[in-house]
């Protein structure tokens, strides 16, 4: 008798430690997204104070950062151009170009395209006669790591299948 008494409360305390479990998983599950949710803030915030450090420094956040063995203002402002919309051929660039420093030409475009190929920050793709300019892979994603969002920021399907 004794022994069935014994069991029966093993096997209440047994299904009381069930319960147990459950509320304290049930409990502790917010908690976990809780956690998720500061290691996520800790992340974005971190590239904030990255990215104000960068600005105190350079007095600019611009992708054109990554190109320091570039000097001239007008490479520097094709890389602005490609990284608002990649893909653009001589004389889309030359334009946009016109648009923002009020004059451009054609022939200056090329040749600062090919010294920004050169240090592989831009790929064209096409004939001799028709080339569209991209901006690496290579180069966009050490400008987001730059900024502490350590991957590439993929931008729409068709311009990525293009590269």
């Amino acid at each position: 008798m004794a022994e069935e008494e014994l069991e029966k409360q093993i096997k209440a305390l047994s299904e009381k430690m069930e319960n147990v479990e459950e509320t304290m998983s049930r409990v502790a599950a917010p908690y976990s997204q809780l956690l998720e949710y500061v290691e996520r803030f800790q992340k974005i915030s971190s590239s904030y104070f990255k990215m104000l450090g960068l600005y105190q420094r350079y007095g600019a956040i611009s992708p054109d950062l990554l190109i320091p063995g570039v000097k001239d203002s007008i490479s520097r402002d094709i890389v602005k151009v490609l990284f608002e919309r990649d893909g653009q051929n001589i004389s889309q660039i030359t334009e946009k170009l016109k648009a923002m420093r009020g004059t451009a030409s054609r022939r200056i475009v090329r040749e600062r395209l090919a010294l920004l190929a050169e240090k592989g920050v831009v790929k064209a793709k096409g004939s001799s006669r028709s080339k569209v300019y991209w901006l690496t892979e290579e180069y966009v994603d050490k400008w987001y790591d730059l900024l502490g969002l350590g991957m590439s920021k993929r931008r729409d399907e068709t311009e990525g299948d293009q590269r």
